[in-house]
């Protein structure tokens, strides 16, 4: 195994263990599974039998059920009778946590139960307890005595199990131990992993989840490089990220971190964790595992910067011997600052606008940019592009002071203000010793690895970029492995020493936003996470961008926003990628959590509301928590905390301290505005 994956170059599925889940087998090569969690009340049989059946019907292959208690575990059978009546034999998942006899009892009912490690056995308090190595073991025996009988139970009635470790819940004695890492999360379920194996029950899926996508992505690699050095073999994994939130923000987070794993052949069944109805769900996931079907379709349009559906050409990308960087920690890599891209700038975002007729002051208001006639000034939002493409179309009209343009060479030929325009180049062009190339800024395109025969020899092209300090290059790929394509790309130029900034370039030939959504975080986000990328640029291909003009859809037909540009929904899309992998903070950040059944208020409705008022909060995280359970561990990484602690009642959180309790629900978002104002991270809108 290469690190973590069969191949850092090629799309090749890893490899685990075979799984039966009531009759459905999971791993060892079977379909990715997609799943989902009910929101119901679990004592209601009848509105959770129904809210499943939904689920089902929207193509949900397995559903998740919350058991808090003895009681709910044994409602499970209430439920699975009634669907078993009406003809739906979709196995049944039991969410458990903190209680092994409501897991003993839904073990012996349903087709699979999940166990938190961070809180089956252990209690968490947030206290930081020093172990000996002898004191150690003895926690561990303590959680075996508790674990093994629910092993045995699983084993004896043919129960599959997930060990889910989450970021957010880990136990004292992990957090003591470990820290708040990703190794702290794999420890966790190897714990659990190893006293199962130890009773020979192998029917195990694990999951590593957080909401914290850098984190979720290097414990998912770290859990594989473990389970193959100490046991041979790989178990099957459950991909998600928690909390994700909901709408643009909860798909783009989810797939930034599912789709960076999948690309690499990782993941065997996944849930998006979205703040909404759970049947909703669904079509994202499915948006995810189609790209990885036998079926892909081929490219619809023409252009070395084209990557859209993941077409059937796939040139051969040249194996690497020495991985020339950590996947188990982020780092950014060194680049020199090329005026404001590069080095220690935050990654500028490009807005693609060559496909408008013409290019006017209006044309700007979709990318963060409102002209003021009256004080003759522009209002520049927190979400403003860098820099626009225009391609061959002229700007003739004064520029926002921030905003500079890149054109094909011709064009910027002529171009008067040549502090504010910037030429693109391909390979041939850029070789050219005649061709007049800027003092400033040079965008050097590359077709990573693809048999363009306009492109020259990529020894020659390296070679003189790597002593131009003026060159940007903008890496994409026509070939069907696009992402490994373009991360092969970055790891010649590191081989190689080039610390030229690279400008990561994205086309979707998709046709609906959620398919626009996932196609972006994927691509961009897999290579922003392992540190590579100054920029992006994102681009829609010319048959989609048709489609799009009249109004953006989402995948169940419904307008995506009214009056939503092409060109605005991308230029968001991008912003919400650099948030989601966390190396530009533009905008408040929710930490939101799906709903259950343990949920003590409309989780929906509230953080709408929540929202609403505190969107324009810049770099303020607040996490919106349904119950008491999970609330205070998942929460860790927000800022504030607005967490269900019951019947209509909130407590409020600063980082993992109580501040406020009990707060009646009517008046618990007033609360939190003065609990933000209190701690001086409040502004006015």
């Amino acid at each position: 195994m290469q690190l973590y994956c069969n191949s850092l170059t090629e799309y090749n599925r890893l490899i685990t263990k075979e799984v039966k889940i009531g009759d459905l087998l999971l791993g060892n090569g079977h379909p990715i599974r997609v799943q989902t969690m009910t929101t119901t009340y679990t004592m209601d049989t009848m509105a959770t039998v129904e809210q499943t059946i939904r689920c089902i019907e929207a193509g949900s292959e397995l559903v998740r059920i919350t058991a808090p208690s003895k009681k709910e575990a044994e409602n499970l059978l209430n439920i699975k009778n009634e669907l078993r009546k009406r003809g739906y034999n979709v196995p049944l998942i039991a969410d458990i946590h903190f209680t092994p006899n409501a897991a003993e009892i839904a073990a012996r009912i349903v087709e699979k139960v999940r166990v938190n490690p961070g809180n089956y056995v252990d209690k968490k308090k947030f206290e930081q307890i020093d172990y000996t190595d002898t004191e150690y073991a003895e926690e561990i025996d303590r959680i075996r005595e508790r674990f093994t009988p629910l092993v045995k139970i699983c084993r004896e009635y043919g129960t599959a199990m997930r060990i889910g470790t989450n970021h957010g819940s880990l136990s004292d004695r992990i957090m003591s131990r470990y820290g708040d890492t990703p190794m702290g999360m794999v420890e966790s379920a190897m714990e659990f992993l190893r006293i199962a194996r130890g009773e020979s029950y192998h029917n195990i899926i694990l999951s590593m989840k957080a909401s914290n996508t850098q984190v979720m992505v290097q414990a998912y690699r770290l859990l594989i490089q473990h389970m193959d050095a100490e046991f041979g073999e790989c178990y099957p994994l459950h991909l998600g990220v928690t909390e994700a939130g909901d709408g643009e923000d909860g798909r783009v987070k989810s797939a930034v971190g599912i789709g960076t794993l999948l690309e690499d052949g990782i993941g065997d069944t996944i849930r998006v964790s979205l703040t909404e109805d759970p049947e909703l769900e669904i079509p994202v996931c499915r948006d995810l595992v189609k790209r990885y079907s036998v079926n892909r379709q081929p490219l619809t349009d023409g252009g070395s910067t084209v990557n859209g559906k993941r077409s059937t050409v796939n040139q051969s990308i040249p194996t690497i011997d020495k991985v020339p960087y950590n996947p188990f920690s982020y780092s950014r890599r060194k680049t020199f600052a090329v005026d404001n891209i590069g080095g220690h700038h935050v990654p500028v975002v490009i807005a693609d606008l060559s496909k408008l007729e013409t290019i006017t002051p209006d044309s700007l208001q979709s990318i963060g940019y409102t002209y003021n006639e009256v004080s003759d000034k522009w209002n520049i939002s927190d979400g403003a592009a860098d820099y626009i493409f225009t391609a061959d179309k002229a700007v003739d009209f004064a520029l926002p002071g921030t905003l500079k343009v890149i054109s094909y060479y011709t064009t910027w030929q002529v171009a008067e203000d040549k502090t504010k325009f910037f030429p693109l180049f391909d390979g041939n062009k850029y070789l050219d010793a005649s061709v007049e190339k800027s003092s400033g800024i040079n965008f050097v395109e590359i077709d990573c690895y693809s048999e363009n025969a306009n492109q020259p020899s990529l020894e020659r092209l390296l070679e003189k970029i790597k002593i131009d300090k003026t060159a940007v290059l903008c890496l994409s790929s026509s070939n069907k492995n696009a992402m490994q394509s373009v991360r092969r790309m970055v790891m010649e130029l590191k081989n190689n020493n080039i610390e030229n900034p690279v400008i990561l370039s994205v086309n979707s030939s998709w046709q609906t936003a959620d398919e626009h959504l996932i196609h972006y975080a994927t691509e961009a986000g897999a290579l922003l996470l392992d540190g590579f990328g100054d920029g992006i640029c994102l681009g829609m291909t010319t048959e989609s961008y048709k489609s799009q003009v009249s109004g953006l859809q989402n995948t169940e037909g419904r307008t995506y926003t009214s009056n939503t540009s092409p060109e605005q929904f991308i230029n968001s899309t991008a912003f919400t990628i650099l948030q989601a992998t966390r190396v530009r903070i533009s905008k408040t950040e929710y930490i939101s959590c799906p709903s259950c059944g343990r949920t003590l208020f409309d989780l929906q409705e509230t953080t709408a509301k929540i929202r609403s008022v505190t969107n324009h909060l810049k770099g303020v995280k607040i996490a919106i928590m349904g119950c008491i359970v999970n609330g205070p561990g998942e929460m860790a990484d927000a800022d504030f905390g607005y967490v269900g602690s019951g019947v209509g009642k909130i407590t409020l959180y600063k980082g993992k301290e109580v501040v406020k309790k009990n707060i009646d629900s009517a008046i618990a978002v007033d609360e939190l505005i003065n609990l933000l104002k209190e701690n001086e991270a409040w502004v006015e809108a």
